[in-house]
C-alpha cells in the first residue's frame, strides 16, 4: 500500500514539473526594440498623420501671415498728392489764333484738323447751358461761353455753372455795344468791368475776349492785350442769329458744315435751336475726322510765328 502511495505521488510529482516546464516557454519575452524604431511613433487607428501646423481651417489663420507692402491709407493719400500735382500743372501750349482767327497749331506735327467750340451772349437760362454742356460733356468736348457782364450780374449763378462743369470762360463786353464806337475811357471800362465781376464770381479772370459783333480797332486790341487776354472774333459763323434761321437746327448744321476748314473757330449763342443742333453738329465734325480743340491749349501767337 505504502509502495502504491509512493508511486502515485512522484506521478503528480512528475506531472507537475512537466506543467511547470510548458509554462516558461510560452512566457517568451517581447524583443527590445531598436533605437531607430524607439524614435518612431506609430499612429493609432483613426489619428492623422498630418501636422497640425498644416491644417486647413481656424488653425490656419492663427498661423502669421506677410506683411502687405502696400499700404492702403499710404496709397490713398499719394494718389490725392498726385492728382493735386497734376491739376496744378499748366496744359501744354499747342495752338494760337492767327490774323484770320483760326485756331493753328504753334508747331509741326501738331494736329491741324481741329475746330474751336465758341458760344456768345449768355448766361441765359440753365436749361439751355445744361443742354449744351450735356452734348460737350458726351462729345468729350470743351468750349469757350463769352459772357455779356450785365447777364452775369444777374446771373451770378449760371456763371458758376459753367466753370463747375468744367467749361471756359470768355470776355463779351458789358453791355455787348459797338466798342469801336466807343471812347477809349468807355471801351477800356466795359472789357475791365466783365475782368472783374468774373473773377469776383468764379476766382478767376477770362483769357479771351470776343467784341461784339466783331468790330473793334487798335485801341481796343491794346486794352485787351493789357488784361492778358487774346482777342479773336471767328471764321465759321453758324448763323444761328440770324431770324431765317430760328428754330431751325438743321439750318445752324448746314452754314457750319458749309464753311467747314482745319482750325475753324466756330460762332455759336446760348439759344434753344442751337442747343437743340449741337449733338448732330459734333457728331458730323467727328464722322469727318475733326476734334475738338480745348481752349486751355490756346496761348499767345508765338514770336516766331507770322
Amino acid at each position: 500500500m505504502i509502495h502504491l502511495i509512493s508511486k502515485k505521488v512522484l506521478l503528480f510529482a512528475a506531472v507537475c514539473l512537466m506543467l511547470s516546464s510548458c509554462g516558461q516557454k510560452q512566457a517568451v519575452p517581447e524583443p527590445t526594440p531598436s533605437a531607430t524604431e524607439s524614435n518612431t511613433t506609430v499612429p493609432s487607428a483613426g489619428t492623422s498623420t498630418t501636422p497640425p501646423d498644416s491644417e486647413s481651417g481656424p488653425n490656419q489663420e492663427s498661423q502669421p501671415q506677410p506683411e502687405n507692402s502696400t499700404d492702403p491709407a499710404k496709397s490713398a493719400e499719394q494718389n490725392k498728392d498726385d492728382e493735386q500735382q497734376n491739376a496744378q500743372e499748366p496744359p501744354a501750349n499747342l495752338y494760337h489764333i492767327n490774323k484770320a482767327y483760326n485756331v493753328v497749331p504753334n508747331e509741326e506735327g501738331t494736329e491741324k484738323k481741329v475746330v474751336l467750340l465758341t458760344f456768345d451772349d449768355g448766361p441765359k437760362e440753365q436749361e439751355m447751358i445744361d443742354g449744351l454742356i450735356d452734348t460737350l460733356d458726351k462729345h468729350k468736348a470743351k468750349a469757350i461761353f463769352f459772357v455779356n457782364g450785365y447777364r452775369v450780374k444777374s446771373n451770378p449763378d449760371l456763371l458758376q455753372l459753367i466753370h463747375d462743369r468744367g467749361q471756359i470762360i470768355g470776355n463779351h463786353s458789358w453791355d455787348h455795344i459797338d466798342l469801336k464806337k466807343e471812347t477809349e475811357t468807355s471801351a477800356r471800362k466795359q472789357v475791365e468791368d466783365v475782368q472783374s465781376i468774373v473773377e469776383e464770381t468764379i476766382g478767376e479772370k477770362p483769357r479771351f475776349f470776343r467784341p461784339p459783333f466783331g468790330s473793334g480797332n487798335d485801341k481796343l486790341h491794346q486794352i485787351v492785350e493789357e488784361n492778358d487776354m487774346i482777342y479773336m472774333t471767328w471764321s465759321n459763323g453758324s448763323l444761328d442769329w440770324d431770324s431765317k434761321n430760328k428754330n431751325k437746327p438743321d439750318a445752324v448744321i448746314q452754314n457750319v458744315m458749309d464753311q467747314l476748314h482745319a482750325g475753324s473757330n466756330i460762332l455759336m449763342h446760348e439759344l434753344p435751336w442751337t442747343v437743340e443742333a449741337l449733338d448732330e453738329l459734333l457728331t458730323k465734325l467727328e464722322s469727318k475726322g475733326y476734334s475738338f480743340v480745348d481752349p486751355d491749349t490756346i496761348s499767345e501767337k508765338p514770336e516766331d510765328t507770322e
